[in-house]
């Protein structure tokens, strides 16, 4: 296995992404196109879901592709991003077609931002819906990490968080690709070191390269909690998408999203807690025209787990300073 050459989910064919964000607001929003539309899942495994369209993705349901997928701050004021990005692909001509019309297939997962110190005071309408259209349209294959769209206000238990991505391609040619904005409770490092959980996974020194620490810190199991002293509810959520060039179907699909959760319990201590919405979208594009055997896809699932690990990794370790932040970026310490 390799990296793919940008490192990116968009080294999945068929995916483009495109962030923007207000840093008065601590805020922003990430979207990813697909084209043609891609066949899609999702798994809740966090017990404070924010979400959109999720119900039609399920593999019983009508629906079989999407338009595109959107990550957004705000909490549910967030929502609101994927009508914007809606709004982007309706000028565009894209959607689902229902006699004369289009709709384009949005869905879309929040993360709460809204106690991370930015102006929140937005008036009447919040700002989403505009963010959601300003990012759909600025898609590319290429794209900032880090503290940039739905990562600029995200933070951990231990660092600021951010939107970080990944790619792997496997020895059969199949590439997965991952996309997160990590705003866990918990921690991506271990213990008080700068040292990442995900590190086992790493390709290329792609976070730093520390490896693990040694020695071990002695309470390294004892979990980190963002705010615990505030008594803060609802303040996280890690939201994802995992992509694949293999040709899958929407069972299949879900089941990668379900593998692919294994890479936030690699990366991120605790995970899926009652106050997380973790969540992960899962899109096949089918580019490669290689539907995996039963094998194949168990090194599949395998290959989501690990990507999906280094791209929450990535998220912290490119997070930077913004000067009024409520926890360190990675990159200020060491």
């Amino acid at each position: 296995m390799r990296k793919g050459a940008r490192n990116l989910i968009t080294d999945v064919p068929g995916l483009l992404v495109g962030n923007a964000e207000d840093i008065r607001l601590k805020s922003g929003v990430t979207a990813v196109l697909c084209d043609p539309p891609a066949t899609a899942a999702v798994q809740v495994l966090g017990g404070a879901p924010g979400t959109r369209e999720t119900d039609l993705l399920a593999p019983h349901n009508t629906v079989q592709a999407v338009d595109a997928i959107v990550l957004s701050g705000g909490s549910a004021f967030g929502l609101d991003a994927a009508s914007g990005v809606q709004a982007a692909l309706r000028e565009m001509g894209r959607g689902f077609a229902v006699g004369p019309h289009r709709v384009p297939i949005v869905p879309a997962a929040i993360l709460f931002d809204l106690a991370n110190g930015g102006d929140k005071d937005w008036g009447r309408y919040a700002p989403y819906r505009d963010l959601g259209y300003q990012a759909a349209r600025a898609v590319s294959a290429d794209f900032g990490t880090g503290s940039t769209g739905a990562g600029t206000g995200a933070l951990t238990a231990t660092f600021k968080g951010g939107l970080g991505s990944a790619s792997t391609v496997l020895s059969n040619g199949i590439t997965v690709g991952a996309l997160v904005a990590v705003n866990a409770i918990g921690s991506a490092t271990v213990g008080d070191t700068r040292h990442f959980w995900a590190a086992p996974f790493e390709m290329d020194d792609e976070f730093g390269g520390l490896g693990q620490p040694t020695p071990w810190p002695q309470d390294a199991a004892a979990p980190r909690f963002k705010f615990r002293e505030r008594q803060a509810s609802a303040t996280n959520t890690t939201i994802a998408v995992i992509a694949t060039d293999a040709l899958l179907t929407k069972a299949e699909a879900k089941r990668l999203a379900i593998a692919a959760h294994d890479g936030f319990s690699r990366a991120l201590w605790p995970s899926h807690t009652p106050l997380d919405g973790d969540l992960v979208f899962a899109l096949s594009t089918g580019t490669s025209g290689k539907a995996p055997l039963l094998q194949d896809f168990i090194d599949l699932s395998a290959a989501a787990a690990a990507t999906m690990a280094r791209a929450i990794a990535r998220g912290v370790y490119d997070a930077r300073d913004a000067g009024d932040d409520l926890m360190p970026a990675w990159s200020s310490r060491s």
